[in-house]
């Protein structure tokens, strides 16, 4: 008489746990291991779908970017190592000063450094900001450039009217209200904020209008003081009424004419942008 083969019972239905046979126990590893390699790319992608960056890589373009302003600062700022340098000695002379009277030199080695780099940092972002604005200034687009760069929530919409010579007249659009900025020659750009303000006072309504001519002469805003200028202008609009006045003046189109995509001195692009100094 044969004797029969043992099976395998078959699992409960229900209970979710899979069968114990030989073939099954290889199809769990499969699942888990396509499951767990599906989470893996899952975790990689952001909210906005866009795949997540790291932190070293994060680091690394920083690094990147810090050499490309250095270095394109240098070119124009022979002497902005030495001075670097200086500021770094300085303040961790200073410090080193402080503890050697406290009693405690080696204990305070540490922060003198830290501090040390610290100044040195900020004295380069002062000379890379103050480079990148002796390079754009008096080339056209300039004081859009600068307006791109501002920190906040503010509104820039680039050549909303000009001439064919590249003067230009920028809107931007922020808690103070409405700031008309012109550039160029005062001869001509003068009509068109005079004309550009009407416009937008038809729609405004009580929000304030300001405007502001780019320039050296009397009267005028220099480039470099530009940013400054507009971001101490008083807040007098509330996040609802600046809500408001965004959806009105968005029924005024965008940019009119072509305006430069930044400064290019030299006959080449900025290859560091503002912000991106401002932020090192």
């Amino acid at each position: 008489m044969a004797r029969s083969r043992p099976t395998d019972p078959p699992a409960p239905a229900g209970t979710g746990k899979a069968a114990t046979g030989p073939g099954s126990r290889f199809r769990g590893r499969s699942g888990s291991t396509g499951a767990t390699a599906s989470g893996r790319g899952a975790g990689t992608v952001g909210k906005d779908g866009r795949p997540k960056v790291g932190r070293l890589k994060k680091v690394g373009n920083q690094a990147r970017m810090i050499k490309q302003a250095y270095s394109l600062t240098r070119k124009n700022d022979p002497k902005l190592p030495w001075v670097m340098l200086i500021a770094f000695v300085a303040v961790a002379a200073v410090i080193e000063l402080i503890a050697i009277l406290f009693g405690a030199p080696f204990l305070f080695l540490p922060i003198a450094i830290i501090f040390g780099l610290l100044a040195a940092m900020i004295v380069f972002g002062r000379r890379a900001q103050g480079s990148a604005y002796r390079q754009v200034e008096g080339q056209p687009g300039a004081a859009a450039w600068v307006l791109e760069g501002m920190r906040g929530d503010w509104q820039v919409s680039s050549g909303v009217a000009g001439t064919t010579q590249l003067d230009a007249v920028h809107r931007v659009l922020g808690r103070p209200g409405v700031i008309l900025v012109a550039e160029g020659s005062p001869s001509r750009v003068r009509p068109l904020l005079a004309q550009e303000k009407k416009r937008i006072a038809r729609i405004a309504g009580d929000a304030p209008i300001y405007d502001v001519l780019v320039g050296d002469e009397e009267g005028q805003v220099p480039l470099r003081k530009l940013s400054a200028h507009v971001m101490k202008l008083p807040r007098n609009l509330s996040g609802g009424e600046l809500n408001a006045l965004r959806k009105r003046l968005s029924a005024l189109g965008g940019p009119r004419m072509p305006v430069p995509g930044g400064p290019m001195p030299g006959g080449r692009q900025m290859t560091v942008s503002q912000r991106q100094v401002r932020r090192r």
